[in-house]
């Protein structure tokens, strides 16, 4: 027979109250000591092991709303995209569930992730360094860095039999054709840029007017520019970035555009010095930078060149948008190999850190505006606080300046002074065209912009060196003394 059970003595939840009440006061101050110790973690990322001042609180406090404006960003614009923030800088951006990750890694045997991590301090710092950049290679950079004409020459020219350039002469042979002697692009040179992909999405918004519009219009490789596709990607043609593989495909695709700017994406070699002696265009290298970023490709690469010298940046064709089942391109048959996942997160974040705009059909249907993206004083914020906390971790002295990341040194003469890029053995064509009208573009030809962003910087051209350290620069003085 069972015993009822006695009702609860009062008394005795008292004493079992007043016994639990320290353990859960120790779990809240456990709770806050956590909370205090992960804010400790997080305000070290940067300031390493030194005690937090007002001003780095207040950097901190910057970058955290900088990092919060760019996550609305994302959820407005991201079509799907969440963004995700770890701390003051680190952030991840994630696909919704169920996208479809159609670019199988045959190496690792697995498919496109569908999230991706980012430090968006480091971001801000590598993009708008790029916008004070030089991205062409020069005879002067040649000359400034101290492994110039031995080392570094003779890695971008293929086909040259030794790893160094013993025979500087020789050297100077393959690469004079291209080698202007000081930057042919300035930044801030034109103020509206259009980067035109390939993507075979082009064909569903007819764009073509809208790319015509800007300043200068950027292409890559073979893609065509005719009556054909004129609606799709418009007409006007002002850059072109080549790989090795289409010097052979150049003369075709040129098709009689005298005035487009060949830019060689990687190394000249024997095919491209030949081609280049026949065309009048003007043609030069692409300055090699070797960064570790979240997206890949000449696109890539075609961004980089229009923001050393463009104050806005337009991409259309780069099939931004999640939801797709394979790659494609407006003019041939689909091409294998891209992780088209991993570039749509990461132009997401360009985008969202005014770095460039996004243009694509699922867009194309409503009105454009950019009032979501942070402004460029939030984002000239964001770089400073980042730049200060970067330099306080490594000890380095916050009154450098805009030339703290300048590593070597050079010195050259005045805007537009120096030999022009050519050989004796060009063409007529060659030698009786204007391919040469960068080059000794009078300085109060550049636009006002240019010309004022040329005195900030104290007549300084700033390159990147090979590598992965944003601090690695190649700077050369200028006379500030021009025709102006």
């Amino acid at each position: 027979m069972t015993r009822p059970l006695k009702p609860p003595n009062s008394h005795n939840s008292s004493i079992n109250f007043l016994r639990r009440r320290p353990a859960l006061l120790h779990l809240l101050c456990a709770a806050a000591i956590f909370s205090l110790a992960l804010f400790a973690l997080q305000s070290s990322l940067f300031t390493g092991n030194r005690r937090l001042n007002n001003v780095d609180r207040e950097k901190l406090r910057t970058l955290n709303d900088f990092q919060s404006s760019v996550q609305q960003c994302v959820a407005n614009r991201g079509l799907g995209l969440t963004a995700h923030i770890i701390d003051h800088c680190k952030m991840v951006l994630k696909f919704p569930p169920g996208t479809n990750s159609t670019w199988f890694n045959q190496q690792f045997k697995v498919f496109e992730p569908l999230e991706y991590s980012y430090d968006v301090c480091e971001t801000i710092l590598l993009w708008e360094q790029y916008r004070n950049m030089t991205t062409v290679l020069t005879r002067e950079y040649l000359d400034a860095r101290p492994d110039g004409w031995l080392e570094y020459a003779a890695k971008r020219i293929a086909q040259l039999g030794t790893d160094k350039c013993y025979n500087r002469t020789l050297c100077e042979e393959h690469l004079n054709v291209i080698l202007p002697a000081k930057p042919p692009f300035h930044p801030r040179q034109f103020k509206t840029c259009a980067v035109v992909g390939n993507s075979g999405d082009l064909l569903k918004t007819e764009f073509g007017e809208e790319i015509d519009s800007h300043d200068a219009v950027i292409r890559d490789n073979e893609a065509p520019v005719n009556e054909k596709y004129a609606k799709y990607v418009g007409l006007k043609r002002d850059f072109r970035l080549v790989v090795r593989g289409a010097a052979r495909n150049m003369i075709a695709v040129l098709k009689g555009s005298v005035d487009e700017v060949l830019i060689i994406k990687s190394v000249t070699h024997r095919d491209f010095n030949k081609m280049i002696k026949e065309i009048p265009n003007p043609v030069y290298l692409f300055q090699g930078i070797v960064l570790r970023r979240g997206a890949k490709g000449t696109g890539m690469k075609s961004i980089e060149l229009a923001l050393s010298m463009c104050d806005i940046v337009d991409i259309y064709g780069f099939t931004v948008d999640p939801g797709y089942t394979e790659w494609t391109r407006y003019f041939s048959e689909p091409k294998k190999g891209h992780n088209p996942l991993q570039g749509r997160a990461y132009y997401q974040l360009l985008e969202c850190l005014g770095v460039i705009r996004i243009h694509s059909p699922m867009r194309a249907e409503r009105k454009q505006e950019w009032s979501d993206v942070p402004s460029r004083e939030m984002i000239r914020n964001a770089h400073a606080a980042a730049l200060h906390l970067k330099r306080n971790q490594s000890g380095e002295d916050g009154g450098l300046g805009q030339f703290g990341s300048c590593k070597v040194w050079g010195n050259a003469g005045t805007y537009g002074s120096g030999p022009i890029s050519g050989s004796p053995d060009m063409s007529d064509t060659r030698k009786k065209s204007n391919y040469n009208k960068w080059e000794v573009m009078p300085f109060k030809s550049l636009r006002k912009e240019a010309q004022d962003h040329f005195i900030q910087m104290e007549g300084v051209s700033l390159y990147k060196m090979d590598g992965n350290k944003l601090e690695d620069l190649v700077c050369v003085r200028h006379s500030l003394k021009s025709d102006a």
